[in-house]
């Protein structure tokens, strides 16, 4: 049996979106699994933006219900973490017992960006927790993203590859992907 892997990120908002899903879609056939990407299918208008937004949610649903796991690219986008869309499929998958993998092209961890957010103005609290200037704690777990992402795939023994891609390919460079291919197929084999 071929399994089915659902690859989620931000890549659907690039302008070159379909040659990277393309090229991840290659990639993961290459590695004996059938992807399953969203953006692949058509889905038919609706009378409303909202409408046609509640059909792609149903859609992507759908796809991610019909996979066996996941590969999710948690390189942060438009901000400090992962594409929120990418952050709920891996939630999504974790809570229904799928396999489980994921990257980043970033190798800064989520406390770093964090703090990188506050350039660089963190304080202990009377509490001992790191505080940003507006009082805000910071997570400071020595992970590559949010502990409830990173977490859920660790403590799911899943796979994460952490990347340092040039600034300009953050979204097109697919070593990381590669890495949870490689990692996926040798456990396949298992």
């Amino acid at each position: 049996m071929t399994l089915k892997l659902y690859l989620a990120g931000p890549e659907v908002f690039l302008p070159n979106a379909r040659d990277i899903l393309d090229a991840k879609a290659a990639l993961t056939r290459a590695h004996g699994f059938e992807p399953i990407c969203p953006g692949d299918i058509f889905i038919e208008p609706a009378p409303t933006r909202h409408e046609f937004g509640l059909k792609i949610s149903a859609v992507d649903e759908g796809m991610m219900n019909r996979a066996d796991g996941v590969i999710a690219n948690l390189t942060p986008f438009r901000g400090i973490a992962a594409d929120v869309g990418a952050a709920f499929e891996l939630g999504y998958m974790c809570a229904q017992g799928k396999l489980v993998a994921a990257y980043t092209n970033v190798t800064a961890n989520h406390y770093a960006r964090t703090s990188g957010f506050y350039g660089g103005e963190v304080r202990e609290g009377a509490d001992g927790r790191k505080r940003g200037p507006d009082g805000m704690s910071l997570e400071d777990f020595d992970m590559i993203e949010n502990l409830m992402l990173h977490g859920g795939i660790e403590r799911r023994g899943g796979f994460i590859a952490i990347h340092d891609a040039a600034v300009k390919d953050l979204y097109t460079d697919l070593t990381a992907f590669k890495a949870c291919l490689a990692a996926l197929a040798e456990r396949a084999a298992a």
